[in-house]
């Protein structure tokens, strides 16, 4: 994260006594990434976040596996199609991934147990509905179009209030802000498309009473759930530049040209090998000779994952995508508008049409997008011939 916050009771200096209202000390915490070398917080404990009193190993519920993109092919997924079972964590239906992210779809009105990814940082994008994230950091409230960006590490859980749908980004590293929107400090320049104001974090800690507490815990080993002897949301104060955070889609500010700009305007995060981008409405391309909608392309070094959220698809009409669907273009594929696309928007912006109303997330990955069997399960097997018709 780019800059410092406090929450909660925290001693004047780091690495200090700090006692409790009987004398007792509190258990100092230190998260710290890339072997403490970079982004930390401080968290202070009632009992000791190290004491556990059971371990087992844990079979996933859903399948996992992935399949190469053969033949290779664009491909056309309805997340509309798939019903959920479990919660946002043990319920999430994997649509595509590599060795660098995963991407899943998850739905339910179910509280998740306790869990901690010690993979990576985690991304969830809310759908629909509304939800409260809870975590040893504290609370955020999160709604339709939040980004919930949540530290490797950060035991939480998710407690939907009603039905809840998310696409989960699971990195094998950090997200975080791109390098060119942050000074050589970490503060947010002038040129960046949001800012640290539009961040929410916990602002209090959340305390909860419990003994024997269960955490499902996930790293390259595989799923384990630990047992705590005390509840880990037992955190009275932190400090530092590392916590969970959310940011909504519709405070994003859209970076326009005269003509049409290319992906890169819309990066919102950076991880390992990936992107993630928002298409928010804006003003169209305005040169009085423009071409108001994206060219045909073809990204040679990166797989693009298209999650549709909302809006109107101008030059996608025809191709069957919809609200919560999902298009993947592989890198060795030229994509762009649906035949006859260009000349209706062009048409449309000659009877004065002057903005565009889409809503989407996009994933641009380095390496290619194996599928996984949520998407193979809602493909439409139509949508690579498209463009021929």
């Amino acid at each position: 994260m780019p800059y410092y916050r406090v929450v909660g009771e925290v001693p004047r200096k780091r690495h200090v006594q700090f006692r409790r209202p009987d004398g007792g000390l509190y258990a100092e915490e230190l998260m710290g990434e890339e072997g403490f070398s970079s982004d930390s917080s401080l968290l202070y404990h009632r009992y000791l976040p190290t004491a556990i009193v059971k371990a087992e190993a844990v079979t996933p519920t859903t399948e996992a596996r992935l399949e190469p993109n053969l033949p290779l092919s664009p491909r056309h997924f309805r997340t509309q199609e798939l019903a959920g079972a479990g919660d946002l964590v043990t319920g999430r239906m994997l649509l595509a991934g590599n060795g660098d992210v995963r991407l899943s779809y998850a739905t339910s009105d179910a509280p998740s147990e306790l869990y901690r990814n010690s993979m990576g940082d985690e991304c969830v994008y809310v759908q629909r509905g509304r939800v409260r994230f809870e975590s040893t950091y504290g609370a955020i409230e999160a709604g339709e179009g939040d980004y919930v960006v949540i530290p490797t590490g950060t035991i939480h859980r998710w407690v939907p209030d009603g039905q809840v749908n998310v696409l989960a980004i699971e990195a094998g590293g950090h997200i975080r802000p791109p390098r060119r929107y942050l000074s050589q400090y970490g503060q947010f320049l002038e040129h960046a498309p949001y800012c640290e104001r539009d961040l929410r974090a916990p602002s209090e800690p959340l305390v909860a009473e419990g003994e024997e507490v269960p955490v499902l815990v996930r790293t390259r080993g595989g799923l384990s759930r630990l047992v705590y002897r005390n509840h880990p949301f037992d955190v009275v104060g932190w400090d530092g530049c590392l916590y969970p955070f959310a940011f909504n889609i519709d405070d994003f500010e859209p970076i326009v040209k005269k003509t049409h700009a290319p992906p890169p305007v819309h990066q919102t995060f950076e991880g390992p090998g990936f992107v993630v981008c928002s298409f928010c409405p804006r003003p169209l391309d305005f040169h009085p000779e423009s071409v108001p909608i994206p060219y045909n392309h073809h990204n040679v070094d990166s797989d693009e994952f298209m999650f549709y959220v909302g809006g109107d698809y101008s030059a996608r009409k025809g191709s069957g995508i919809d609200v919560g669907s999902v298009s993947l273009h592989p890198a060795g594929f030229t994509h762009g508008p649906q035949p006859g696309a260009v000349e209706a928007v062009i048409d449309a912006v000659s009877r004065g049409v002057t903005v565009t109303s889409e809503k989407a997330v996009m994933i641009d990955t380095f390496r290619p997008l194996d599928l996984g069997q949520g998407a193979l399960s809602c493909e439409d097997p139509g949508y690579a011939w498209t463009w021929s018709r």
